[in-house]
Formats: C-alpha cells, structure tokens, sequence
C-alpha cells in the first residue's frame, strides 16, 4: 500500500478542519438561542421580582405605625 502524497494528506485535514468549522458553527448559534432565551428568562424574572417588591412595600406603607404593645394584666 502506497503512502498517501503530501497533497493528499492536506487535501483531507482541510476535510477535517471545514466539517470541524460547520460543526462549531452550530455549537455556536445553538449556544447563542439559549443565551438569548435565558436573557428573555431573566428580564421576565427581573420584573416579576420588581412587582413582587412593588406589592411589599405597598403593604409596608398600609402597616400602622409602631406601638408600644401592652402585656395583658
């Protein structure tokens, strides 16, 4: 078996480097959906923590102001 010619051994590891390529540029727009649904997810959390605060404070603001609690006799 002959060995295979120099041109020959480039000719395959360019093969090797586009399929590589191709394949890290699919890596790549997957990982950049899941950025992009992760940051929606975090925005929707954000303003869900934002409302939830909104409420709090409004039912501090409805609290009495502090009294002096009595003991019972």
């Amino acid at each position: 078996m002959a060995s295979p010619s120099p041109f020959d051994l480039i000719a395959e590891r360019v093969e090797r480097l586009l399929l590589r390529h191709a394949e890290l540029r699919r890596t790549n727009a997957l990982l950049s959906e899941q950025v992009a649904t992760l940051a929606q997810e975090r925005d929707a959390l954000k303003s869900r923590l934002n409302a939830a605060r909104a409420r709090v404070d409004a039912l501090l603001e409805r609290l009495p102001e502090n009294t002096p609690h009595k003991e019972p006799e």
